[in-house]
């Protein structure tokens, strides 16, 4: 009460009004509803602070309202960490002593957990150390679709299916928001490529916008309820998504009646008069942007500052459009920065440390595990150190720091345990560990980082090291191979995609070298996209490690020695070759990276698992644990349901095996007949479940009338899209397995 009763009576004094001890400044009482205290905001401002509360003042703040308490805005990078303070108008780092954070594992190995307790996990504590920063809003999470594994960016995504990356989002959403901090879900929509980011126009039917690319993004609103959300770099049918009408006004802000805040990718806005009239609300990075390293102080030249508040006081522009936009960001100050009741949050915590550990044990994948040849019928994992004494790592990446580079994921991290350092702290003095490097990649400034100076690296003899690891392999007892891809230009990278689907480095041939030198050789991949690999069958274990962040090497470490059993799926298609997703079938260049800055989505629904011919080794939604699982008959609440109603599947999971472990039970929906061609399979509902060894325990699936439902673009309102979505009646059968690739029961059910 005393804090505010102050803080009213110096406000009133500075904007020379008076107040008393029971009338405080309307729009600083919390207790009263959101939109009284906008709206009294609102009219107290000039249109000059109207003008500039909706531009960047730096790098990552936007100006607050001084004159009436209202507070800047202070954005962060980026969703696995909270990026380290920069210098106002320059990307380089500032040299605190105290922005040193918690790196948490990518969105890739979130999304490969499965599991929205990890999201929420993840929410929170991410939440809070942006708060400790006091920083109000974070420039994530990402939720792309992963239509190629080419595209640099995709170790920020969730995968290739809307439905895992919807459930995935809302609980991070929720988590992060539940500290008075801000999720800016990102980059809205069809930003599937870095390759010319900045200009192609993605062309897509409306069915494939509608059930592919849009709906996280409309889990994110209508569920998630985020504050902000960021349009990308890209184009949709000729328009900037930044600028573009059909994106941000009528299905954001008029379907989905998002009330939160657009705020542009740094440097995406190209044109007043668009950006003004077309829905964004806050623009940053333009002029002293991302893509040039420029220190000059232009923020009166963005697009939305003094080009804006000229038109506007000439009559061009409407204040009711103004308005609209000022009316947002109060808004998110006042559930933020304006919120006296929000937590203080912590940062680089012991428990954010572990709930990092956590998160990146349970999105490890193991892809293969089978017997080492000519040792038996054991599977090669987990390694037992009273079995093999000596072990040998081997490849770059088990020293590699993967929190640097990569664009504006890189984080300034308070540790990074390394593959190699995790091992040696689960080994301990059980077993010999030697390490060698085997390959080595170009060494490059992180991309956003242009004051690093790296030494001189000589010429990289890959012939040389590929020898020496040889030689070390045949006098260990096992070998572990730590290789992939990094975070270097043209490999998992913002600004650049993948150049090859192929691991770099020639690392498949020291692979090749390294198992026929000894048969007991664990090859684990660390990446955020998929890779070709041609040895698969010759490795006895693979293991799907992804950037898991601060704790990365010791999760990984007890996942190889046992101490956690698997339990991660993958949340994308491992195919053969490059030809087999649909987006490189055809070699057409009009579908990736475009043809004269236009791409075609031409593949339209077939997107990953959904493309009957994508020929998957390691499919959708699979993954091996330490123990084995059997799923009994599925059972349904009602095998016939009405529209609007929905369908609850139970299904027992026994754990057949003699190791505690989780299982994730996957139920995809097939429609037996309908108006407009189906793919043959949809994921539409998952579990997943702990067992102890010989227990059965129900995984219970509720699908609900949306799960059944398609998009037909000839049925929607022009002033509604979302009535485009029907459910059709008729017949159709729930597949029920362990990914999208054994789904061993089918369910016939009926929609009335």
């Amino acid at each position: 009460m005393y804090k505010k009763l102050f803080l009213s009576l110096a406000l009133a004094a500075a904007i020379g009004g008076t107040a008393k001890a029971d009338k405080p400044l309307p729009y600083l009482d919390d207790s009263l509803p959101i939109e009284q205290r906008v709206e009294d905001a609102l009219k107290r401002m000039t249109l000059e602070e109207k003008v500039a509360l909706i531009h960047a003042q730096s790098k990552f703040s936007s100006p607050g309202v001084k004159r009436l308490g209202i507070p800047e805005n202070w954005m962060t990078d980026g969703p696995h960490g909270i990026r380290a303070e920069v210098f106002w108008d320059e990307w380089s780092w500032a040299n605190w002593t105290n922005d040193s954070c918690t790196a948490f594992p990518a969105l890739t190995a979130l999304a490969a957990t499965w599991n929205p307790d990890m999201a929420l996990l993840y929410g929170k504590s991410i939440g809070s150390e942006a708060r400790y920063r006091n920083k109000n809003v974070l420039l994530g999470p990402g939720v792309n679709i992963y239509r190629t594994p080419l595209n640099g960016r995709n170790f920020e995504y969730m995968g290739e299916d809307p439905y895992l990356t919807s459930r995935m989002v809302v609980p991070y959403i929720k988590g992060v928001q539940s500290n008075g901090v801000a999720t800016c879900v990102k980059h809205y929509a069809l930003n599937n490529q870095e390759f010319d980011r900045d200009h192609v126009d993605v062309r897509v039917d409306d069915r494939t916008l509608h059930e592919i690319y849009l709906p996280a993004f409309k889990a994110a609103v209508l569920e998630g309820d985020t504050w902000s959300i960021m349009p990308g770099y890209n184009k949709y049918n000729g328009d900037h998504a930044c600028e573009n009408t059909t994106l941000l006004l009528d299905i954001l802000k008029g379907d989905w009646g998002f009330d939160g805040v657009a705020v542009s990718d740094w440097g995406a806005v190209h044109n007043t008069d668009k950006v003004v009239a077309n829905g964004l609300d806050m623009e940053f990075g333009s002029w002293t942007n991302g893509l040039n390293w420029g220190k000059s102080n232009a923020y009166d030249d963005y697009y939305m500052a003094d080009p804006y508040l000229n038109g506007l006081r000439s009559g061009k522009y409407s204040v009711k459009d103004l308005d609209d936009k000022v009316r947002r960001v109060l808004r998110l100050s006042m559930r933020t920065t304006m919120d006296r009741n929000r937590p203080y949050g912590s940062f680089a915590t012991e428990e954010h440390a572990a709930a990092a550990r956590q998160i990146a044990e349970e999105g490890i994948v193991l892809l293969k595990n089978s017997a080492v040849k000519g040792k038996g019928k054991t599977p090669a994992l987990p390694l037992n150190t009273d079995k093999v004494k000596k072990i040998l790592v081997v490849g770059e990446n088990a020293e590699h720091i993967m929190t640097l580079g990569g664009g504006s994921s890189q984080l300034k991290t308070f540790r990074e345990i390394s593959p190699l350092q995790g091992i040696r702290n689960v080994v301990g003095d059980k077993a010999e560990i030697r390490f060698v490097q085997g390959y080595e990649s170009p060494q490059e400034p992180p991309q956003d980082r242009p004051d690093v100076k790296l030494p001189e690296q000589g010429p990289i003899d890959l012939d040389a090291l590929r020898a020496q690891a040889v030689e070390a392999a045949k006098q260990a007892d096992a070998v572990i191979f730590i290789g992939g891809l990094n975070k270097n230009q043209h490999q998992d990278c913002e600004g650049v995609d993948r150049e090859s689907y192929s691991l770099p480095y020639e690392q498949d041939k020291l692979i090749d070298a390294l198992v026929k030198a000894n048969p007991y050789t664990v090859v684990v991949i660390l990446s955020g996209n998929a890779v070709s690999t041609p040895w698969r069958a010759k490795v006895p274990a693979i293991v799907e490690g992804w950037y898991s962040g601060s704790e990365a090497g010791n999760a990984l470490a007890n996942v190889l020695f046992g101490r956690v059993n698997p339990s991660g799926k993958l949340p994308f298609t491992f195919a053969e070759k490059l030809e087999d997703y649909p987006a490189h079938a055809t070699g057409d260049k009009s579908l990736y990276p475009g043809v004269g800055g236009i791409v075609n989505y031409s593949e339209g629904l077939n997107v990953g698992y959904r493309y009957k011919d994508i020929n998957a080794v390691f499919p959708f939604g699979y993954g091996l644990s330490y123990t084995t699982f059997k799923l009994g008959k599925p059972t349904v609440d009602k095998s016939s349901f009405g529209a609007g109603e929905g369908v609850t599947v139970t299904v027992p999971v026994t754990n057949t095996g003699k190791t505690a472990g989780s299982e994730v039970v996957q139920i995809y929906v097939a429609d037996k007949q309908s108006s407009l061609p189906r793919p043959e399979k949809e994921l539409k509902g998952f579990k997943k479940v702990a067992v102890e060894p010989g227990q059965t325990v129900n995984a219970v699936i509720t699908l609900d009338a949306d799960a059944f439902k398609y998009y037909d673009p000839a049925k929607a309102s022009k002033d509604n899209r979302e009535t485009g979505w029907i459910a059709e009646p008729g017949d159709f059968e729930l597949l029920v397995g362990t990914s999208s690739a054994s789904l061993p029961y089918k369910v016939p059910v009926t929609l009335k």
